[in-house]
């Protein structure tokens, strides 16, 4: 054995305590890391011909690196509806490293099982039937990615065609939503149907939510088999579809209806909520998104369907010594990876540590956070609202009619000044800047930090700026 990693072995405790100490130095200082920052291109080094051990690996990370670290995981990141860690997720995801299990196979080792139970806990939280078969994928592009690819199969075999083996030249696939997350579309590139397969539906008036007389329109018309991607929180302005009313057609339209649940689909914890989910058990598949508001770390998202048997039509892998996939229950007989890290692990344990109550009183807390922010962004001279408020996103812009670059350049003095971090997007046209509130650390208090900060910049960034028009009225 390397000498290093013989001294490594012998002395793995002291290994675990320099980086529970690095760790522990980031937690205590998480108020003082800036939000956001930016960081050029590091210098790229050589690979070593010999290695330094890892205590000293660690003490260069701590020296070189640890300090550039973005605080995402910090209750002012308001970005990409990022959450965070859970201090009983953390926990188990240092497990999850510590055993490092193939988590795939059925018996030989109780993380499949485990994962199973997690799954089992979700349904139940997300109010989703038993009967619906799940598991755990890196995130929500690949959880939609599989939903899409079992829709594919079933288009198919509506054509009597068997795309998992044929492949997909013979039949024609058309998607059919009104406000789909990029995603989406990525996952149609990657799947061979393409971008352009998707037909927009008109939207209600001022909403991201489809106009379902529309879509019946469009049913009445096209009676080919279509996949119709319905959502459960939009991402600029967490708007849901009518659920139950899409799942009703069903009766007298054939298509396959998809629930891009992502981060909306927690709604279903909260009582104040839990209505916009009505409706979820029409589904043919489901996303929904773990490292998001269940805040665990990256990477982790669920995937359901009532296809379990299409699912394993698309997925299944025939190595020989794997087993008749028929019989076994497997995850990488349903999913894209035959190796898979045992990501489930970090959901178990904060599922297990906080319960149902806990993680409602996270998705409440963070929506009246969000509410709050709005209420104050609302009477601002400068900022104005372009959306209600109706769970965890802010959606605003400049009253002063401003450009994308514009947006961007405040954006980033916004980061710079360091103490919150917002995106920018675009709403129905309209450059804007996104606040997604979902970390389980987020207060109240934080949002008076963000107005503060978001009045203070702008007074500065303002006065520099000559790149405004009136706003047209």
């Amino acid at each position: 054995m390397n000498t290093l990693l013989k001294h490594d072995k012998d002395n793995f405790s002291e290994v675990l305590s320099k980086a529970l100490s690095i760790a522990e130095e980031y937690i205590h200082e998480k108020n003082s890391i800036p939000a956001g920052r930016y960081i050029p291109d590091i210098v790229l080094q050589d690979l070593p011909e010999k290695g330094i051990g890892a205590n000293r690996a660690l003490e260069f990370f701590q020296k070189h690196y640890a300090d550039k670290i973005t605080n995402s995981a910090g209750p002012r990141y308001f970005g990409f509806v990022t959450g965070g860690s859970t201090p009983a997720s953390v926990a188990g995801d240092w497990l999850v490293s510590t055993y490092d299990q193939n988590a795939c196979g059925s018996n030989d080792s109780i993380a499949p099982q485990i994962e199973r139970q997690t799954l089992h806990f979700l349904k139940q939280l997300f109010g989703i039937d038993t009967e619906y078969f799940g598991s755990f994928v890196t995130g929500a592009t690949i959880s939609n990615f599989v939903s899409l690819a079992i829709a594919r199969q079933w288009i198919g075999e509506q054509h009597g065609v068997d795309i998992s083996a044929d492949g997909i030249s013979a039949v024609p696939i058309t998607v059919v939503s009104a406000t789909p997350h990029s995603s989406i579309l990525k996952s149609l590139s990657m799947l061979g149907i393409g971008r352009n397969a998707v037909t927009k539906i008109e939207t209600l008036p001022d909403r991201e939510a489809i106009d379902i007389s529309r879509l019946e329109d469009y049913l009445r018309q096209h009676p080919e088999p279509v996949i119709v991607v319905a959502n459960a929180g939009t991402v600029n302005t967490v708007d849901f579809d009518d659920l139950e009313a899409i799942g009703k057609l069903k009766s007298k339209y054939k298509f396959w209806m998809h629930v891009d649940a992502a981060f909306g689909g927690f709604a279903a914890t909260s009582e104040k909520f839990k209505h916009l989910m009505k409706g979820i058990n029409h589904a043919d598949s489901i996303t929904v998104d773990a490292h998001k508001w269940l805040n665990v770390p990256y990477d982790a998202a669920m995937q359901f369907t009532r296809h379990k048997k299409l699912q394993l039509k698309v997925f299944q892998n025939s190595a020989a010594y794997l087993g008749d996939p028929e019989k076994s229950p497997d995850f990488f007989h349903y999913t894209p990876e035959n190796s898979r890290r045992f990501r489930a692990l970090p959901s178990w344990f904060t599922i297990t540590a906080y319960g149902k109550e806990g993680h409602a009183e996270i998705v409440e807390r963070n929506c009246e956070a969000a509410s709050y922010l709005g209420s104050r962004l609302g009477d601002h001279k400068h900022f104005k609202l372009l959306a209600p408020v109706r769970m965890n996103v802010v959606c605003f812009t400049l009253r002063e009619t401003a450009s994308f670059e514009t947006i961007q350049s405040f954006l980033h003095a916004v980061r710079d000044d360091g103490r919150v971090f917002f995106t920018p997007t675009v709403y129905k046209g309209i450059p804007a800047i996104r606040a997604a509130i979902s970390n389980w650390q987020t207060e109240k208090s934080d949002m008076d930090i963000a107005y503060q900060s978001l009045t203070e910049v702008w007074e500065k960034f303002g006065q520099k700026s000559k790149s405004f028009a009136p706003e047209s009225r």
